[in-house]
């Protein structure tokens, strides 16, 4: 739990959940470079190596990511990947 609240106080993440092995799943604002595009030409999986795995839009329900995804101004990304990729991605919003 100490860890899960460090990564969230001085970092940019909005929420995170270790796993083992520095893998976790993260909740983090868009960066800038990624709205208005899709997630495939975003490409912030071979960028950043995270997948986005969702996205939750203001007043909206939680949607599941494909690379097709229209990425918006103040939607949140539900991210995976190694804890350090997460936080350098989470770094740019």
């Amino acid at each position: 739990m100490g860890e899960r609240v460090a990564h969230v106080v001085t970092g940019r993440l909005l929420d995170y959940i270790e796993f083992e092995d520095d893998y976790a799943i993260a909740k983090t604002r868009t960066p800038d470079e990624a709205v208005g595009r899709t997630l495939g030409d975003s490409s912030l999986r071979s960028k950043y190596n995270v997948t986005v795995v969702g996205i939750k839009r203001p007043g909206e329900g939680f949607t599941y990511a494909t690379a097709e995804t229209l990425v918006q101004k103040g939607d949140v990304l539900i991210v995976a990947g190694k804890t350090p990729d997460l936080e350098r991605l989470a770094n740019l919003t």
